[in-house]
Order: C-alpha cells, then structure tokens, then sequence
C-alpha cells in the first residue's frame, strides 16, 4: 500500500474545515487496515482513522499523520434466536442502514434515522438519539488492535458503553480501528416512543406506531432542526449537535431554574439522582439564539445546538464561537458543555484545552477571556 500524499480533508467531514492529510489512505477490507498500519509503523507515521466526517473538527494546519479512511462494506443478516443479527462493514452510511432494517420491519434503529456518518463511528461514541443508543443493539464490535495488527472482537458488555460514550472514546481511544458491528434486532417489535417531541407527534394517534411511521416522525423532527443532511439545508456544513446535552443533579437542574427564573426547565429523567437537560435551550438562554452569526460561522437557524460553517469557515473560527458559547453557559448556569466531535491536529492552546475540560463547580476557567 503506497498512501496519497497532502490530501485535503475537508471535503471529507461535515463542517467543512481543515488543512491536508500529509499521507491519506482508504481500506476497503481488513487487510487494508493491516497494510496501511504496517507502512506507518515501518516510516515512523501515526495514524488517524476517519469514519464518515461527521463528529471531527480538522485543524486549519492539517494533520501530519497518515488518515485512514475506513471503506469496508458489506451487511449480512441471520436470524438467531428471537433476533436478527445484521453484520454490517464499519464503511456502510449509517443512514441508509437504518432503513433498510425498518424496512424488513426490526425494531431497535428507528428513531436513529437521519444520522449522518458510517456504521463504524457509531459504538465509539455511543450514537443516541430520541430514546435509543445503539449500545441497546449492538452484540459485538469487531476491530484490529494497532498495537499487534490482530483481529478481535468486543461483546457489548466489553464495549463500556455510557451516555455517548465507550472504552473506544476512553481508555482505549486510538487503540483499535473498527472493521465491523454486528446488531441483535427484533422482529416484528415494537417501535421505541419515549422522547417527548416523538411522543408529541403521535399523541392523537390511534393503535401502535409502526417502525415506519416513527422513521419518518424522526426524520421530519431531524430536518425541522437542521439535523438531516440533504440538499437545501443551510445547517449541512456542521458536526449536527456540537455538545453533548448534558446529564446533571437534581440540585444542579434546581440552580438552572432559579437562574433562569423560569417556572420550569425542560429535562429527561436518566435516574432518580440526575436528568439530561437539552443543550439547545440552555444555549439558547445563554444569550446564542438561532441564527445568530460570528463573521463566516454561526449558530444554526434551525437548531442552537449546531454550529455551522456560513461559508469559508476555518477551524479557528469554530473553536472560538464553541469556547464563546461554553464560557457563556457556565456562567450563567454552572453547566460544563462538552463537544461531541473530536478536534484532529490542533497544537496545544488554552482555547482547545478550555473547550474540551469538563468543568467544575470552583472552576475559575469559565471566567476567561
């Protein structure tokens, strides 16, 4: 395997920032991975795998690494036990995926529709939305560790999946290139409405849902927010939601109320000690309405929780207005916002360092410049 040389990476991600790869190389099957990592073990290289694009912010220098795209294709189903077992290649859309399987009507990815990205990204961080995870579906992760050039595979109770979140983004991050995810889905099951704006839109309904019905409930929910990537879309150059919604105390959720002098603070219960409070509002509140704009990037219009590139966007520009925003939650509700994208080839600065710390009550670093 011979890598590219200075290939541009933002045409490759989502927001549509960044410098070159210094080396770039796609793997259209495991024995890809292997070779790709030998050649950079062999020049002194580190590697850096990209997935669909979606979850990364690139620096405006680029990164000086060899970026290994993850190609592998390919989806098998079986039926085993009371479920459907899909083994799906880690280069799969994601999207596409997900109809399929509401297609052959199998519960447990419905209310994941519209999600941008490729099969592999998603046990990483755990992708959720309206209700579900894939850590509720996903049987094993099958992966090759960089460090031995092996193939292996992870049970999902290996896995260490928390609120997005897994040993794959913690302990183990940049240890293992994901090659393939198998999912145990359910027949004939029923769909997953749970989410309040779900939950909203079939409240005069009559009978079950169906799974096909609760697809499209979602995208059209995804679409009015700017989270469907489609053409027309003024929230297409984005990473979707750029923090993570963040799961609090109840006396952290009592704090927010009585700085927001609001009777009541939307939120989700997670357990009988915290709830999720959805980012957008406490951003919102904060003082970035949507629509809001900093020169070439802005907040969404459709959702706050999106940061967009407005066009000629450098990273510089979304890092700044992420850290504005933080800086601006956690003074005036004491909530650490953490980014769900990772940020590749940045050099250490306080801005990076400040945007990607979870914060904490005596913290002096929201009081920054």
């Amino acid at each position: 395997m011979t890598p590219q040389s200075d290939v541009a990476l933002a045409p490759f991600c989502t927001m549509n920032v960044g410098g070159p790869a210094r080396w770039f190389a796609d793997a259209h099957a495991e024995s890809d991975v292997v070779a790709a990592l030998d050649w950079a073990h062999r020049h002194g290289i580190a590697v850096h795998v990209l997935g669909g694009g979606s979850n990364i912010v690139v620096s405006d220098a680029g990164y000086d690494a060899l970026v290994l795209r993850v190609s592998i294709l390919g989806m098998e189903s079986a039926d085993v036990g009371g479920s459907r077992v899909y083994t799906v290649g880690a280069g799969e859309p994601w999207e596409p995926f997900v109809a399929h399987t509401v297609g052959e009507d199998c519960a447990g990815l419905e209310c994941l529709s519209g999600i941008p990205g490729l099969v592999g990204g998603t046990p990483i961080q755990n992708v959720g939305a309206y209700g579900q995870d894939v850590s509720g579906t996903i049987q094993r992760v099958h992966a090759i560790d960089r460090a031995t050039a092996l193939p292996l595979s992870f049970s999902a109770a290996e896995c260490g999946f928390g609120y997005r979140t897994s040993r794959f983004r913690q302990a183990d991050v940049g240890r293992y290139v994901v090659t393939r995810v198998d999912f145990a889905l359910t027949p004939h099951g029923p769909a997953t409405i749970v989410y309040g704006d779900v939950v909203t839109l079939f409240e005069s309904a009559t009978g079950m849902p169906t799974l096909q019905q609760v697809r499209a409930a979602t995208l059209e929910i995804r679409r009015r927010k700017g989270m469907v990537i489609e053409a027309g879309s003024p929230a297409n150059r984005s990473c979707g939601s750029f923090f993570v919604n963040p799961v609090v105390s109840r006396a952290q959720l009592d704090q927010v109320q009585a700085a927001a002098g609001a009777s009541t603070v939307p939120h989700f219960e997670v357990d009988d000690r915290s709830v999720k409070i959805p980012g957008a509002w406490l951003i919102e509140r904060a003082g970035f309405p949507k629509g809001l704009r900093r020169g070439p990037v802005g907040i969404s219009p459709l959702q706050a929780q999106a940061i967009v590139n407005l066009g000629g966007a450098q990273a510089s520009d979304v890092v700044a207005l992420a850290c504005e925003v933080k800086r601006a939650v956690w003074r005036r509700f004491g909530v650490s916002m953490v980014p769900e994208p990772i940020f590749v080839g940045f050099a250490r600065s306080p801005d990076l360092e400040f945007l990607v710390r979870h914060l904490r009550v005596g913290d002096d670093q929201g009081e920054g410049r």
